[in-house]
């Protein structure tokens, strides 16, 4: 997850179901199954929290202190595009479906969240009609109808404005030709997309079969806007709350305050149990402090969800009473950079090839803290949680994975370039990891001849007017991209189709895929959506990632793992895997 935009075509058949079932790991009760039920633990422990409910509670009250390194992307459903985000939006707002909340493997699971239940297909997969939840109310005690959801999702494809929200509407809704949002389109009757027949009920027509739309209604976009309270951009200032919780304040890239919702009825919501008073979220707060104040129990969470700094790792592990409060899940994600061949030399095959051959690729496990909290070096793009994974390794980097510095000279001469070039590699300023990660490239590419100059910018525009943005890429020489990715749900389409799909590149920016240019890829996507045998579907995800690392557009950094610390004083502590963090809607306070 991250910023990104989707115009592939469609799947074929209704039998093309994306993603994955539920499969244990959860606790049942009612509100949600997170608290009290079987499999939870009072008992300190290293991964207590990773696979059951760790201090369970069903206490109310209290205050949840939450910290951001840098600032959100948007608070606003219709754009924000961070896992950290999406799982912290959670809070006040409410979309058709959602990923349950339960510990481990059972957080794979959609369930009705705003609707009643998952989505009836017909057509063939080309229709999905979902019926709202009856008193489901705003903050301001207005009813929340059909066509409000139906705004929301309109206004999310309109990326002029919201340059940052996934773009997955826009690439399989039946819209009229040329049409640009709610606000430049106003008059356009989009029935043949989206109809309301009645303030209870919402009809997606598709353009072709889609057994998978169920994840498309999780998504954020799907939660309700009202029309009339609709400010455009400016609504990430104020969200009009459907959730437990709403605004109290909100100092945009400083930081907010959420407080008890009155308006939100228990009866219409099974999902949560809305235990803190609220919380309280600072922004751009260096990343070590972060981890200092989380130790010291000063902080409660911090919201990024991807583990320690390089510099807590140790101190963490080596006091077994610290230890004993965190957790190392594996994430389905990727840590890498980009290789754009729209900047000179890399328009050059060969000379992107130096660069995979040059990498220390322990370097690069070591700035993200090493195999125990950093992850397993990558050679390839899949996660090995994601069906279809392949374990392939085109670019050898020795027998050290230190990099082969023979093969990347050989390169640098078969592209022209036997002395080396200038260019320039992009990081996120709040993220010392990726800083670490610029750095470690800098040396061993410095090797060969290749010079990197660092340039940091800030994580909340990062996509949106800068790495993301091509024209900004290339007038910039921004040659290398320190990126990351993870799964908007767990399977191939879920991962790859946002970072390596040439048609979700947006050249005014707020792209997820910054390189990845390739039309056989586009051909290959489009042929596994439409396959309905599910073995021959996860054969596919493979070969594509095996056709991008053909082209040396991305180097694989990390398959990610993270040094998580838990609050001694917060209850209901669990990793989701849908988010690969803690589940920040079902947590308390002691």
């Amino acid at each position: 997850m991250n910023s990104k935009r989707l115009v592939t075509a469609v799947a074929a058949g209704a039998a093309v179901v994306m993603g994955l079932s539920a499969c244990g790991g959860g606790t049942s009760s009612s509100g949600g199954g997170t608290t009290g039920g079987s499999g939870g633990t009072n008992t300190p422990a290293f991964n207590a929290a990773l696979t059951n409910i760790f201090n369970p509670s069903d206490k109310k009250g209290g205050i949840v202190k939450i910290a951001n390194g840098g600032t959100w992307d948007s608070l606003d459903p219709g754009e924000t595009y961070y896992g950290y985000s999406w799982n912290f939006l959670r809070l006040y707002g409410r979309s058709l479906v959602m990923f349950k909340p339960a510990p481990g493997g059972g957080s794979n699971e959609l369930v009705p969240d705003l609707a009643e239940k998952l989505g009836e297909p017909s057509d063939g997969g080309k229709t999905w009609t979902y019926k709202l939840r009856k008193g489901v109310k705003y903050e301001d005690g207005t009813a929340v109808t059909s066509k409000d959801v139906k705004h929301a999702v309109l206004r999310s494809t309109d990326k002029e404005t919201f340059p940052n929200g996934p773009a997955y509407f826009e690439g399989y809704l039946n819209l009229p030709d040329g049409y640009k949002g709610p606000y430049k389109s106003k008059d356009v009757n989009t029935d043949s997309a989206i109809e309301t027949p009645d303030d209870s009920t919402i009809v997606f027509h598709l353009k072709a079969p889609f057994g998978g739309f169920d994840y498309f209604a999780q998504l954020p976009q799907t939660v309700p806007v009202p029309e009339a309270k609709d400010t455009g951009a400016k609504y990430r200032e104020h969200v009009i709350a459907t959730g437990p919780y709403k605004f109290d304040k909100n100092e945009i890239d400083k930081g907010f305050n959420l407080v008890r919702n009155d308006q939100w009825d228990q009866a219409t919501d099974p999902n949560r149990k809305a235990l803190p008073d609220g919380y309280q979220v600072s922004m751009n707060v260096n990343a070590d402090d972060i981890d200092n104040r989380l130790i010291s129990g000063d902080l409660d969470i911090d919201i990024a969800g991807t583990g320690v700094q390089p510099a807590s790792l140790s101190r963490v592990l080596g006091d077994p009473a610290l230890k004993a409060n965190a957790d190392n899940p594996t994430i389905a994600r990727l840590w890498y950079t980009s290789i754009n061949p729209t900047v000179a030399p890399f328009d050059n095959k060969a000379c992107r090839e130096a660069v995979e051959f040059a990498a220390d690729r322990t370097g690069y496990q070591t700035a993200y803290g090493g195999a125990f909290s950093g992850g397993d070096i990558a050679t390839t793009l899949l996660p090995p949680q994601i069906p279809g994974a392949q374990k392939f390794d085109l670019y050898p980097a020795g027998a050290d994975n230190k990099g082969d510095v023979e093969k990347a000279k050989a390169k640098l001469q078969e592209c022209g370039k036997p002395d080396g070039f200038e260019t320039n590699i992009s990081y996120r300023a709040e993220r010392p990891k990726e800083k670490a990660t610029a750095e470690s490239l800098q040396q061993s590419l410095g090797r060969v001849g290749i010079k990197l100059t660092l340039k940091a910018f800030p994580q909340g525009d990062y996509f949106s007017q800068f790495a993301g943005n091509p024209p900004y890429v290339k007038s910039n020489n921004l040659g290398l991209i320190v990126n990351g990715w993870g799964a908007d749900w767990n399977d191939g389409f879920g991962f790859l189709s946002q970072i390596v799909d040439s048609r979700v590149i947006r050249e005014t920016g707020g792209s997820s895929n910054t390189s990845v240019r390739i039309p056989d890829v586009d051909k290959l996507l489009d042929e596994a959506i439409g396959e309905t045998d599910k073995a021959k579907r996860e054969a596919q995800w493979g070969a594509i990632d095996k056709r991008v690392m053909e082209e040396a557009v991305i180097l694989p950094g990390v398959h990610a793992k993270s040094l998580l610390v838990r609050s001694k004083k917060l209850t209901n502590v669990f990793i989701s895997e849908a988010y690969g963090m803690y589940d920040y809607l079902s947590i308390g306070v002691a």
